[in-house]
């Protein structure tokens, strides 16, 4: 079961006023999910942070300082329904409404696993949190933008570069970022009448804990070991707030953001 949700950073009091806009970031303890959620907050937006343990959580919205929109942690294991539930039930309580969902929480699993001796277990959970996680979360705000008013909201999906081409030995994390897309494409068809935008970030090498590998050298598809280009995690922050900022009539239906250097276009 969820913990109570937290209340952090600046107090806001016009919260359904059609000014302030309310987000929901998953994944918002570290890495993407924090600086996305940073950016958001910075620039006026309320954020709903979702993850596994409450104190990074309390950590991303001290990270925005004060002066910019309220934060709520609300403890959340995304694969898990009723967890979801919890989270979607206390943004709205406390904010009114749902503007945008950033479906960002994932993992990438045992890492340089070979199939064959890839334990289900670790598929399970791969597939868990990346996509039924994501189903989850995309259900619960879809339901809640076609009910409100004003109807209607965005949803932007954290896809990957492994949606368009994997790394070696890396199958359920590749598996689920496809499967993504065609999440992504299903729920903008389905959204249309209700005002509901849905769009998809594929991203490449961004600056993070779980990217730190990539400096080192990791394996490539032609079986050598390199090091690999990063970029600043801020950019990836700036591009999903353009695309959450956009009026509802418009949408960045798919997005690549990359290290301009990484081996992804022609893989080398």
């Amino acid at each position: 079961m969820a913990d109570p949700p937290v209340r952090c950073g600046a107090m806001n009091t016009e919260v359904t006023d059609g000014k302030t806009r309310i987000a929901v970031v998953t994944g918002a303890g570290s890495g993407i999910g924090r600086a996305v959620a940073v950016e958001l907050l910075r620039a006026g937006w309320s954020v709903a942070l979702a993850g596994r343990r409450t104190g990074p959580l309390e950590e991303t919205a001290a990270a925005a300082d004060a002066g910019g929109g309220e934060a709520l942690a609300v403890r959340t294991d995304v694969s898990q329904p009723a967890d979801v539930a919890v989270l979607f039930a206390a943004t709205v309580e406390r904010f009114g409404r749902v503007d945008l969902l950033f479906n960002n929480a994932g993992t990438f699993g045992p890492g340089g696993v070979p199939v064959e001796d890839l334990p289900y277990e670790a598929w399970r959970h791969v597939v868990d949190t990346n996509l039924n996680g994501a189903f989850l979360c995309a259900q619960a705000a879809y339901r809640q933008m076609k009910e409100q008013r004003p109807q209607g909201g965005r949803i932007i999906n954290n896809g990957s570069i492994s949606a368009h081409a994997p790394r070696p030995h890396s199958v359920a994390y590749t598996a689920t970022k496809h499967a993504l897309t065609g999440l992504t494409k299903s729920l903008s068809l389905d959204g249309r009448p209700y005002r509901i935008a849905v769009g998809q970030i594929d991203i490449g090498n961004a600056a993070t804990d779980m990217t730190q590998r990539m400096q080192a050298g990791v394996l490539q598809a032609d079986g050598e070991i390199a090091a690999e280009p990063v970029m600043d995690v801020a950019d990836v922050a700036r591009t999903v707030r353009h695309m959450a900022e956009l009026p509802l009539e418009a949408n960045v239906q798919f997005a690549t953001v990359l290290a301009t250097t990484m081996p992804y276009v022609g893989r080398g």
